[in-house]
Formats: structure tokens, C-alpha cells, sequence
């Protein structure tokens, strides 16, 4: 795309430029851009430059390999902020769940028959440690 615009800007300042030739007294031949008594103008023709068919192939692999090296970097990159992503929900839900312990007045939890079990203190401090390590390893 910067070939293109660049292109399109110089080529009508390239277009309009004439170059001259002229010969002086001492016979000695010159070219100017400016008109000169005498001055002849010169048609130069731009040199197009082919590229042979090795050249381009070359070109496409080298275009091949870069393409693929800038894929693999984006499937990496997204799935480093897909993991990120994951773990930054299981901090905030141990955080939340660290901060409901240290909240709440009581936790139980149903036993066979559906009758609540209640926690005690012991239990409680042992969830809150857990938690808060498993915080400390894996979230900061």
C-alpha cells in the first residue's frame, strides 16, 4: 500500500521534469533540468526492471514464511489472553469466595438426608489458609 502511494506521488513530478543537453565551447557535453540556448531535450525512459522467475519464487517463500511466522505469533497471542483471561476468573472467584468466609457468620453444607451440617471454627480456618495459598500461588 506504501508502494502504491509512493508511486502515485512521484510519478507526475517524474513525469514533468525534462532533462536537456547541451554542448559548450570547449565541446564538452551537458545535462541539465533547466533550458539551456542551444538545449536540446532528452526522452529518458524509466528502466523497468523484470524480475527473473527464480526471483519470484524466492520472493513468495520468503512472503510465505513471514506470513506464517505473523499466523503463529496471533494463535499464540490469543491464547495467552485466552489463559490470562481464565486465570484472572478464578482469582476473583477465590477472592470472592476468601472474602464470603471471612464474611459469613456460618457455612454448612447438606449430608445425605438434606439436613445442613454446619462448619466449625477449625474447618473454617483451614478453608480460609487453603484459599489464601492457593491466592498466594497461583494469583500474584
Amino acid at each position: 500500500m506504501r508502494a502504491v502511494l509512493l508511486c502515485t506521488l512521484l510519478l507526475p513530478g517524474m513525469a514533468m521534469a525534462e532533462i536537456y543537453k547541451w554542448t559548450d565551447a570547449q565541446g564538452q557535453v551537458h545535462f541539465d533540468q533547466r533550458s539551456v540556448a542551444g538545449a536540446t531535450p532528452v526522452t529518458v525512459k524509466p528502466q523497468v526492471i523484470e524480475s527473473d522467475e527464480a526471483t519470484r519464487q524466492r520472493q513468495q517463500r520468503t512472503d510465505n514464511f513471514y506470513k506464517a511466522r505473523r499466523d503463529e505469533e496471533a494463535v499464540a497471542q490469543q491464547r495467552e489472553s485466552k489463559a490470562y483471561a481464565q486465570q484472572q476468573q478464578l482469582c476473583r472467584r477465590l477472592r470472592h469466595q476468601l472474602g464470603q468466609i471471612a464474611a459469613g457468620p456460618s457455612y454448612y453444607s447438606l449430608d445425605a438426608k438434606g439436613e445442613r451440617v454446619y462448619y466449625s471454627d477449625q474447618e473454617l480456618d483451614a478453608a480460609r489458609r487453603q484459599i489464601s495459598q492457593q491466592i498466594a500461588q497461583d494469583c500474584d
